[in-house]
């Protein structure tokens, strides 16, 4: 019930920004217009279309799914965090489905600009780069937490928030999505690892044990 609590106030604001965007919202469809023109005109006077465009393609889900499966081997064979690393490799890859079915649900074109950077294939919402590289980010986080000092686990989260920030200020500045497509990745690819957390290690348990919650050691002595 946690859980299930959880991915509705994260799951709400994106069900809420997909219900305006099938609507049209006039609001919603305005804002998003002027900001990728805004965001788009000034990467190009910046010269950062390059930097953009190899960012858009070390960042694609593929990618880093590819890059977090090693994280996961060595919290599985070195640090033997089996069920936390079950549980990462799991809720990476249900973030990476979820991402696809919510972009035939909703149907958004990609933004159309006159000079675009980017020629994106598939549906624009949400973001399937800020969803995924926010559960990824957020997965390993948690996987990685028993192992790391207090030092590096303030290292970690600064590394993790900076990684979403960029991915997701590149699908802007690009041209590939609109701010309310990014928005609702990044919200989604959370509360998918939050709720599956929460729903995971159970109530009573903590995010800094070593091995998540489960029902078999909840009923030995």
């Amino acid at each position: 019930m946690r859980a299930v609590g959880s991915m509705a106030l994260f799951g709400l604001p994106v069900l809420l920004l997909a219900f305006a965007i099938r609507q049209q919202s006039d609001a919603v469809i305005a804002l998003d217009e002027q900001a990728i023109r805004v965001a788009n005109r000034f990467a190009r006077d910046s010269n950062l279309v390059s930097a953009l465009t190899a960012l858009q393609e070390i960042s694609q889900p593929v990618v880093v799914y590819v890059a977090a499966t090693p994280v996961v081997a060595w919290a599985w064979f070195v640090a033997r965090l089996r069920g936390r690393a079950l549980w990462a490799f799991t809720t990476m890859m249900a973030s990476w489905g979820a991402g696809a079915v919510s972009k035939i649900i909703v149907q958004r074109a990609r933004p159309a600009l006159d000079l675009p950077l980017s020629h994106p294939q598939g549906y624009s919402f949400p973001s399937g780069h800020a969803l995924n590289i926010t559960a990824a980010s957020s997965a390993l986080l948690f996987l990685l937490w028993p192992v790391l000092s207090p030092a590096l686990r303030r290292i970690a989260v600064g590394v993790a928030v900076g990684l979403i920030l960029v991915v997701c200020a590149d699908r802007i500045l690009i041209g590939a999505h609109f701010p309310s497509d990014v928005v609702g990745g990044a919200l989604l690819g959370l509360g998918i690892t939050v709720s599956s957390w929460i729903g995971f290690v159970g109530p009573t348990s903590v995010t800094s044990s070593p091995e998540p919650f489960s029902p078999a050691s909840a009923s030995g002595p």
